[in-house]
């Protein structure tokens, strides 16, 4: 009787019933996060469970169609897992790119913050996949009558669908099926992301016959080093120079030829696009097309007789990242030797290059591993100034212990900074070092819960991030305007990944018609631009288009970031 009613509750009949509906729980949860008109709501529901079902009804043998059916339980699973970690939103674009610039180190890490959602992922998609496989196997069939009137009620609801994305199209200004309407939306995105993919294996022809053209206005027997830092995952709300309450910046606050730009947000809440954005010569606006198409500051450092290096902490990931680090005539990635290593070590890195090389001018990139996650990792324990810090459990109760480890990862990096000045400080000669963060993080801020960064949508703590310029006693010498037109602008409204490429080559006094001084944030022709946001899509967007929240707006008005 058992073994009978066992059966019966596993037969095919159930499992046709049973896919279409495990395969719309993300639609579900994404009427209640994301979409607020109803029409949409009800579409993005209807729409797709009318295609699961008719596919699952056209054969009896629903079990060997459930494994064809793999693709759209691959689909559902990742999204189960996304709307776990970030709330909301559809697998973007970038997450696929996320999938292969990721590297194998970063992904460990958080996969054991991520068994709640995997225990989910498993219940609802692998358990009637194999489930499947099983009735395959055992040559089960559903009965011919429950598949006649699966596959009636199937097409009523594709009639339906028909007319409700009609009408969608019709009353909802900017209605589009493939970016609205799951899994449709992410199929689309993953066409897109595997077109981007190609067109950046293909960088290397793209970019071959570009050329800066540039010139030079020092004398080359000037001896010279410039160094740019980019930080990783550091958001400003958490820096004493830009407020913070704790003393996170011990040694740069007591430093008189330090800048802090205290507005600065970045365009990008992902490293593989953030990076490229502020080393080459593009904007949002043109990002999406010339970015397979331009060099980055690197070779304009070249042009001009500068000796270069890129040196990282970071794993290569076959991005723009790699390709622009590729333009340095010295490259060294830490973690090609498959280890952990902390920020400081680039700091040897540097000096060594400095002390042999033979250019008498010099410009270095420093690529960190900042304060990404896990933070107790990115410190030694001299630097353990905020305690206790020993969690790396991602969740909220942790927030206390994960924001001291965090705090103490802007430590470090304040340290590091200070050793990098005072080490150009004693070459007697110009320089200066510009810092910035890609993007910043969140660590459950508010009641959204939200962790971690690279999200479908940016938050404020993603964006808003660290900008600092210092500058040597040599070169202020030289040049006694450039410190004090910085300080002028410290207090602007500052896109970072835009002020980067030109304040660089402004501060060399290199010449190109790429170069922007009205980008430069050490010129006094510096102009303050609209706000932008490069989207999932490459699209440049304003602020209230880039998907923040109501929340993030208050923050960013607290901060005078935007007019009250």
């Amino acid at each position: 009787m058992r073994l009978s009613k066992l059966k019966q509750l596993f037969s095919p009949e159930v499992l046709l019933w049973l896919m279409p509906a495990a395969l719309v729980v993300p639609n579900v949860i994404l009427d209640i996060t994301d979409y607020s008109n109803w029409l949409v709501k009800i579409t993005n529901v209807v729409a797709p469970f009318s295609i699961y079902l008719w596919l699952t009804s056209l054969s009896p043998k629903v079990g060997r169609t459930v494994f064809f059916m793999l693709p759209f339980l691959f689909y559902a699973g990742f999204q189960v897992v996304l709307l776990y970690l970030y709330g909301e939103s559809i697998i973007a674009v970038d997450m696929f790119l996320n999938l292969v610039t990721t590297n194998v180190a970063e992904a460990t890490e958080l996969l054991g913050n991520l068994l709640v959602a995997l225990a989910t992922v498993i219940l609802l998609y692998l358990v009637p996949l194999v489930w499947g496989i099983i009735s395959a196997f055992m040559r089960q069939e559903a009965g011919p009558v429950s598949v006649s009137y699966a596959r009636r009620i199937s097409k009523l609801l594709l009639m339906a669908s028909v007319g409700l994305i009609v009408a969608a199209y019709i009353f909802i200004p900017r209605f589009n099926v493939f970016r609205h309407i799951f899994p449709f939306n992410v199929m689309n995105n993953t066409v897109t992301a595997i077109s981007r993919t190609i067109d950046t294996s293909r960088y290397y022809a793209t970019s071959a016959d570009f050329d800066f053209d540039a010139i030079c206005e020092h004398p080359d027997s000037l001896r010279e080093v410039y160094v740019l830092v980019i930080g990783e995952t550091s958001r400003a709300d958490n820096w004493q120079l830009g407020g913070y309450e704790r003393a996170t910046n011990p040694l740069l606050s007591r430093r008189s030829d330090i800048v802090f730009f205290d507005k600065a947000l970045s365009q990008s809440n992902t490293t593989h696009k953030s990076v490229p954005l502020l080393l080459a010569p593009v904007t949002t606006e043109t990002f999406g097309d010339s970015i397979y198409e331009v060099k980055s500051v690197i070779t304009a450092f070249n042009q001009v007789g500068y000796g270069t290096a890129f040196f990282s902490n970071q794993a290569r990931n076959r991005s723009f990242i790699d390709y622009f680090a590729s333009e340095a005539q010295t490259v060294r990635f830490l973690r090609d030797d498959g280890h952990a290593h902390y920020d400081q070590e680039l700091i040897d890195m540097m000096n060594n290059y400095i002390s042999s090389a033979s250019a008498n001018k010099l410009f270095i990139v420093l690529h960190t591993y900042g304060s990404h996650f896990k933070y107790l990792d990115r410190y030694t324990g001299e630097y353990r100034a905020f305690t206790p810090d020993n969690s790396n459990e991602a969740i909220k109760s942790n927030r206390d212990r994960l924001i001291n480890a965090y705090d103490n990862t802007i430590v470090y990096t304040d340290a590091m900074l200070d050793d990098i000045a005072n080490m150009l400080d004693s070459l007697d000669c110009p320089s200066a070092m510009l810092y910035l963060s890609d993007h910043g993080e969140d660590i459950y801020d508010d009641p959204r819960n939200r962790f971690l960064h690279s999200s479908p949508v940016p938050t404020y703590h993603q964006i808003h991030v660290p900008l600092l310029l210092w500058i040597s006693h040599e070169y202020n010498f030289v040049h006694p305007e450039t410190l004090s037109i910085a300080r002028a602008h410290q207090h602007n409204n500052i896109a970072s990944n835009d002020i980067v490429f030109h304040t660089l080559l402004d501060i060399a006094d290199i010449r190109t018609k790429y170069c922007d001084i009205s980008r430069s944030i050490v010129n006094s022709s510096y102009e303050d631009r609209p706000r932008t946001y490069l989207n999932d899509y490459n699209e440049s967007v304003p602020l209230d288009f880039s998907g923040l929240r109501g929340y993030d707006f208050v923050l960013l008005k607290e901060k005078n970031i935007l007019s009250k």
